[in-house]
């Protein structure tokens, strides 16, 4: 595939995720207000879309409570700027096991699994213009966890999200995961064009150097729009990469905490500085209105 630039670039900030950096930076919001607060600056800054999980307001640890999904859908729906919103349908997926001599049973503290209906309940009680739809199984940077997408949950919860008119952005984090996108599209589980997120240098997916890289690009269809980002230093260097090789981009604390050596960011920082560097290439920003149109995204009304 030829390399040509992207002219008009999206930004999506990954406002907080599921890992364990809530004690490492102040900035990571951890209650539904301040995670919305965190995504409506990202918006003010030039973020489109603002990518969001929900975490324990008291301690900080991942949760799938819909009611706190459920605040920081309407805090956010209803401030004074306009953003799409993208949910995370990435937990319940987690297979944490036992020692390598025992690996049954698994560690049921740990391990987060439930089935597809259980896992899309806050898509369904909030409607997002988008979804995260994790799209294969993996092994995840530590020694015993798996993170569990078996192709049957997968067709599962697309069937659902294609059903629910909310867009499943397709994070790919190995050149197979966006085979197995394409079969879902193929086969009609998924719309085409299809909207995919590009995820770099995860321990131990597909790692970020260039090669790499243009292996993924390359392996998307030419009609789906897609994004890309990396972690920790090399978030602002993907943001260059991406928008050189067609895509667009994602920042945010979910995989980068600093904004330069020694300096914590904040969400609206990362956002600012991306699109310095997306403004600096000569592209244009888009707002959430174009990335509408052009993604064919539904505003849906929360029962």
């Amino acid at each position: 595939m030829p390399l040509q630039m992207n002219r008009e670039v999206f930004i999506t900030c990954a406002v907080t995720g599921s890992g364990g950096t809530q004690d490492k930076s102040p900035h990571v919001p951890r209650s539904p207000a301040q995670i919305a607060e965190s995504a409506i600056d990202a918006a003010k800054s030039g973020a489109a879309i603002v990518h969001c999980h929900v975490r324990d307001p008291e301690t900080g640890a991942p949760s799938r409570r819909l009611d706190l999904y459920r605040e920081v859908t309407d805090r956010i729906r209803s401030a004074e700027v306009d953003v799409v919103l993208n949910l995370t349908a990435g937990m319940g997926g987690d297979i944490v096991f036992g020692s390598t001599e025992a690996p049954f049973p698994v560690n049921e503290k740990a391990s987060d699994m439930i089935g597809a209906t259980e896992r899309m309940a806050h898509i369904r009680e909030c409607l997002p213009e988008i979804c995260t739809l994790d799209c294969g199984t993996m092994n995840f940077a530590e020694a015993d966890y798996v993170m569990t997408n078996t192709p049957g949950m997968l067709r599962a919860m697309g069937s659902m999200m294609t059903e629910l008119g909310v867009k499943p952005e397709i994070e790919a984090f190995d050149t197979g995961h966006l085979w197995f996108a394409r079969q879902l599209v193929e086969e009609g589980t998924l719309a085409s064009p299809a909207l995919v997120q590009l995820c770099m240098g995860v321990p131990w997916g597909a790692p970020n150097d260039l090669n790499t890289f243009m292996a993924m690009v390359n392996a998307i269809p030419n009609d789906w729009s897609w994004s890309a980002f990396s972690l920790g230093r090399d978030q602002m260097p993907f943001v260059a990469a991406s928008v050189l090789a067609g895509g667009n981009v994602r920042v945010g604390l979910e995989d980068n905490l600093f904004l330069e050596k020694g300096v914590l960011a904040t969400n609206a920082q990362l956002v600012e500085k991306a699109a310095a560097v997306i403004e600096g290439m000569g592209a244009r920003l888009i707002g959430p209105t174009e990335v509408r149109d052009r993604l064919d995204l539904t505003l849906g009304v929360p029962a």
